[in-house]
């Protein structure tokens, strides 16, 4: 299976097309304005024309208050223009605008400009990656913006700054030694003057860090570990050996930020090995929301979601700074809906994160209950894997929602979430050896990975959801469902609309975000996981979102088909596609 990873990697890294262009694209309305300079102000408090970030704002709600395409014209949303990339594989990202400029990554460390009305390419950065680099993720998930300067963290362990109107490469800085087993798939975070990155490669059994680089010169600035050093806090969880050198913690997805109070919030995923019997323990700060003050980064709080993880229920998604009313008070809240199955929601202060509440939101067995107190959950003795024992549970290895982001629209107050459920795995754990930098440290057979689901009577009927909460009542308001998985990041709008993909139809769909009722879909070439984002030029609203299939999807797809009868293709090849009406 190494040499099938490290030839796909080598095959992708190869793929450079001679010739890559919009597809009949429009003519251009003239020259771009000047380009306007990315500022902490307007990172606080982005324009409603603009889409300057990850997930649009500091909180990470994935809203825009444009409203000019609602539920009654979403209807008449057409094609403005269309581009591929040239790659294949999973296109996760989602497109960023700054006034007319856009800004798009695809696999293989690309970085593509376009002029935003049009789909004109202005300029394309491409980072050579080493060819013995074994991909396990070959995917990016977008870019940071920060003064005149784009910014990508690569697959080979790098950060590098782009000028953002010309992409020349103003100055790379690596973060960490991609040999090790360490990579980058998020789309970096920028705030005061920093652009912070966090790293992958849990299943290499890397030691896992958010750290900080200064925007104008690359200089690492700070750094903070997910997994404690002897003598730190949260050591005492770890076995007294060496388990904390190699004790993952990988950072996946962007984090969340409080300009207010300077500090930011990331995800982080699975303890490494995978074998909970193998690092005995709590294992913080695995499977953890951690807040990290952006000046120093310093440790300002954290919350596990559950300890000693057994699953790989790798909670990666940053949460959600909502204000959430309960009893009367305002609860500054963090919100997440986990890979475990459960929804959290958590109270953050400036040097701590509390718990206040949690339910299931997907099928899940193994949870027996719910500390009303800290959130600490108990465990069925069952349904936890061990070296040498096999092990059914529920939600799968993938979750009730893996990576792709939920969506808060404050004019509905609702919380919607992409999930998968009524879906369960089977795994058996195996002795890991000793670790080897650079190779796969997870204790559980690959073969085993790629095919552990196990479907039940009601995951034949549907798998798929998009679920829309009011997190002030923990009650479900709406659930929309498909047949199959659900791998789409969402987008809400101040049409009262979300948009999602993710579905191996290859529909991307407007909802209405009130009840979820399926208002218009679109037929994409390959199956949409990017992050959608939306955006206005010259008094018109325009809808972007990038389709690709691969990456984690693209397995789940592999596991369906080995015990389905019929087996589902999905094309692959990345492609833009941007809607107006």
């Amino acid at each position: 299976m190494n040499k099938t990873l490290s030839s796909l990697a080598l095959v992708n890294a190869l793929i450079v097309p001679l010739s890559v262009h919009a597809d009949d694209p429009p003519s251009s309305s003239g020259p771009l304005k000047a380009y306007s300079k990315v500022t902490d102000a307007r990172l606080t408090q982005p324009e409603p024309q603009n889409w300057l970030m990850y997930r649009a704002n500091y909180a990470s709600w994935g809203y825009s208050p444009l409203k000019q395409i609602t539920t009654e014209n979403v209807k008449n949303l057409k094609l403005a223009w269309s581009y591929s990339t040239g790659m294949t594989e999973g296109h996760q990202a989602p497109p960023v605008v700054n006034n007319g400029y856009m800004y798009v990554t695809t696999p293989n460390n690309q970085v593509i400009a376009f002029e935003a009305k049009s789909g004109k390419e202005l300029w394309r950065y491409k980072k050579t990656i080493p060819e013995e680099l074994q991909q396990l993720h070959p995917t990016n998930r977008g870019v940071a913006l920060y003064g005149d300067k784009v910014y990508i963290a690569t697959t080979d362990a790098f950060v590098v700054a782009l000028d953002a109107v010309t992409g020349k490469e103003v100055w790379k800085t690596a973060s960490a030694d991609w040999k090790q087993g360490y990579y980058s798939t998020l789309a970096p975070l920028a705030a005061e003057g920093k652009i912070m990155i966090g790293v992958s490669g849990g299943e290499y059994g890397i030691r896992g860090f958010v750290a900080a680089f200064d925007a104008e010169t690359g200089k690492e600035v700070w750094r903070r570990y997910t997994i404690p050093a002897p003598g730190e806090k949260g050591s005492e969880t770890w076995p007294k050996d060496d388990a904390w050198k190699t004790g993952g913690g990988p950072v996946w997805v962007t984090g969340s930020y409080d300009p207010e109070t300077k500090v930011s919030y990331w995800g982080v995923g699975n303890a490494a090995s995978w074998m909970p019997d193998t690092r005995k323990g709590d294992n913080l700060f695995s499977t953890s929301v951690i807040g990290i003050d952006i000046r120093s980064g310093e440790l300002k709080g954290f919350h596990q979601y559950h300890p000693n993880d057994a699953w790989d229920w790798d909670e990666v998604s940053a949460p959600l700074l909502i204000d959430i009313e309960r009893k009367g008070k305002k609860v500054k809240s963090l919100v997440h809906a986990g890979r475990n199955g459960y929804l959290w929601w958590l109270e953050r202060s400036p040097n701590k994160i509390d718990f206040v509440d949690a339910w299931p939101f997907v099928l899940q067995n193994v949870f027996t209950g719910i500390d009303k107190k800290t959130g600490r959950p108990s465990y069925d003795p069952a349904r936890i894997p061990q070296t040498g024992k096999t092990v059914n549970f529920c939600p799968s290895l993938w979750g009730g929602k893996d990576w792709p982001p939920e969506a808060y629209n404050p004019q509905t107050g609702l919380l919607y979430i992409p999930a998968n459920n009524n879906l369960c795995a089977e795994i058996t754990g195996i002795p890991t050896g000793k670790h080897k930098p650079g190779e796969l440290y997870i204790g559980v057979g690959l073969d085993n990975i790629l095919t552990h689901v196990r479907l039940t009577d009601e995951s034949r009927k549907h798998i798929g959801e998009v679920q829309a909460w009011d997190m002030a009542t923990g009650k479900k308001v709406w659930t929309q469902t498909f047949p199959a998985m659900n791998w789409g990041p969402l987008l809400t709008t101040g049409g009262n609309l979300v948009f999602g993909g993710g579905t191996n139809d290859r529909k991307f769909r407007a909802f209405d975000a009130r009840n979820g009722k399926v208002l218009w879909e679109f037929a994409a070439n390959s199956g949409v996981i990017g992050v959608p984002s939306t955006f206005e030029i010259d008094g018109e609203q325009y809808i972007a979102v990038q389709a690709g299939w691969g990456v984690d999807a693209q397995r789940m797809q592999g596991a369906f088909d080995a015990v389905m009868p019929q087996k589902t293709p999905v094309p692959q090849g990345g492609v833009i596609h941007v809607f107006k009406l």
